[in-house]
């Protein structure tokens, strides 16, 4: 029976792959995530303007994110859009590395979609009379979504906004299937040279363990800032 040596893997080269791929995981977080809240934004300001095109193509946008599996997204954006791109923009992906761009487009639609239905919430639970009273005030519907609704509506959905990041976070680990060198690919990589299975992902799962227990407490200081914030 081989017994448990985590010393084992906490140097060399594999130390050096745990670390790399714990710094992509992050890099990756940080990147899907911004791209994805600013995107929601948006999808949530199209779905609430009343305007049937921008609010079919925004439902579109969310159905479609929200009923095909994560991995399927992923593959579509990696294997299948570079297929329409022209010959030039494929050889100088193919160059470059494409697996972190489009991992991260993949991940920060996918997180668009869930975060705009959250933010959306956030609207309907306002009473209608407050973009009616912005309006009165000579606000176009961009400056009245931008400076009256939306910042209250981030306040009633920061709770799922948190879980959406938790789900963002824990979805990086997806990118492995494209060959982004992440944690989840680090771990498997350490466990197939050094055959320490347990203690390879076991340093895994304590570094996704800690990182969403620091998202979590970030999330609840924004949460005490929004509330000290409307309480003045």
């Amino acid at each position: 029976m081989l017994s448990l040596d985590f010393s084992a893997i906490l140097q060399g080269r594999y130390l050096d792959w745990l670390i790399a791929g714990a710094a992509k995981t992050l890099m990756l977080f940080a990147a899907s995530w911004l791209i994805g809240f600013l995107l929601s934004l948006l999808i949530a300001a199209a779905r609430s303007s009343g305007l049937r095109a921008l609010q079919a193509a925004s439902a579109a946008f969310v159905g479609y994110h929200r009923n095909v599996p994560g991995l399927v997204q992923l593959f579509i954006w990696y294997f299948g859009v570079p297929q329409l791109l022209p010959e030039a923009w494929q050889q100088w992906i193919n160059a470059t590395g494409s697996e972190f761009i489009f991992a991260t487009l993949a991940l920060s639609l996918n997180a668009a979609a869930y975060m705009s239905e959250d933010l959306r919430s956030g609207i309907r639970s306002l009473p209608p009379s407050q973009l009616e009273a912005a309006r009165a005030l000579g606000l176009s519907y961009a400056s009245a979504m931008r400076k009256v609704i939306l910042p209250q509506a981030l306040k009633v959905a920061v709770p799922p906004l948190i879980n959406q990041s938790l789900g963002l976070f824990k979805s990086t680990s997806l990118a492995m299937a494209i060959g982004v060198a992440e944690m989840t690919y680090a771990s498997h990589q350490v466990e197939n040279e050094s055959f320490r299975t347990f203690e390879a992902f076991a340093i895994a799962s304590l570094f996704y363990w800690t990182f969403s227990f620091l998202i979590m407490g970030l999330g609840h200081v924004w949460t005490r800032r929004l509330s000290a914030r409307g309480a003045r």
